[in-house]
């Protein structure tokens, strides 16, 4: 049924993916399709903010993201899913949906938490994705 399963990951909240990543695998294996692991390394905002940090530090902050990103994979992803993972720069919600589109994810597999609980970044991401992706959104609820 799906070919391509897209998990977006925030590196820095264990809890964007504990329970996503392994349902996402497990639908992985059960259609034979690729995995695509993925995370967004936030904007500063304003220009303003970004002009504190050295020139290649956005650079450095991608490449950073990248290794930690890899060594999740390795040691979450069993060995027969086919899965790769990227790492793009920009608002968390737009670089999601994007990367589904231009990689040609066919299900999004996103964690999100209950309005009670005190992490708002990824609710509301969470919120927008299932608003304005193509894809079918599967939401794995803490």
């Amino acid at each position: 049924m799906y070919k391509k399963i897209f998990v977006p990951v925030d590196l820095n909240q264990e809890s964007s993916w504990k329970m996503a990543l392994p349902v996402a695998v497990k639908m992985a294996q059960e259609n034979s399709a690729k995995l695509v692991v993925f995370s967004v390394v936030p904007d500063f905002g304003m220009a303003i903010v970004g002009s504190f940090f050295p020139p290649d530090h956005a650079d450095n902050m991608l490449k950073e993201a990248e290794q930690n990103l890899k060594a999740l994979v390795e040691r979450e992803v069993p060995s027969d899913v086919a899965v790769t993972s990227y790492v793009r720069h920009g608002t968390i919600y737009k670089r999601i949906i994007k990367a589904a589109d231009e990689l040609g994810a066919d299900l999004i597999v996103l964690a999100s938490h209950r309005p009670e609980t005190k992490d708002y970044l990824l609710g509301p991401n969470a919120a927008r994705v299932v608003r304005h992706a193509r894809q079918s959104v599967f939401v794995v609820r803490e």
